[in-house]
Order: C-alpha cells, then sequence, then structure tokens
C-alpha cells in the first residue's frame, strides 16, 4: 500500500510539473492544462469517496478542459506588440 501510495504522488507531482509549462493566452493548451488537472483531481475524489476512480478521472477531464478553454484571458495589448 505504502509503495502504491509513493508511486501515485510521484506520478501526481511530475503531471502538476507538466501542467504548469501552459501559455496562459492559449485556449488549446488551457483546455489540456484543466483536463489534466480536473482527472486528477476527479481520480482522487473518485478513489477516496469509494467509487470508481476512472469514472472520477474521466468526468473531472471533461470538466476541467471545458472549464480550462472558457475561460481563456484575452492577450494583454502592449502598444504595439
Amino acid at each position: 500500500m505504502r509503495k502504491t501510495l509513493i508511486r501515485v504522488g510521484l506520478v501526481a507531482g511530475m503531471g502538476l510539473g507538466l501542467v504548469a509549462c501552459t501559455d496562459p493566452y492559449n485556449p488549446g493548451q488551457r483546455a489540456i492544462g484543466g483536463g489534466l488537472l480536473g482527472a486528477g483531481a476527479g481520480a482522487g475524489v473518485g478513489a477516496l469517496t469509494g467509487g470508481n476512480a476512472g469514472t472520477g478521472a474521466l468526468i473531472g477531464g471533461a470538466l476541467g478542459a471545458v472549464g480550462g478553454a472558457a475561460t481563456t484571458p484575452q492577450r494583454p495589448y502592449y502598444h504595439g506588440y
């Protein structure tokens, strides 16, 4: 059990490190980042509540991707740049 928990923590840490490398003004990258975060959170909540972690990951990933793409801010205007 302890080895599994350590592996899950390492994979989650690497995933969060990759999610941080996104362009905040690109809707596609925000959708991918939101989907990854949502899938991880959904799987965690599903596993902790005794439900199916796979179903939680699918639902969380879908909601995270839609939320990430829908909340993309406009790129700021820097006087001609």
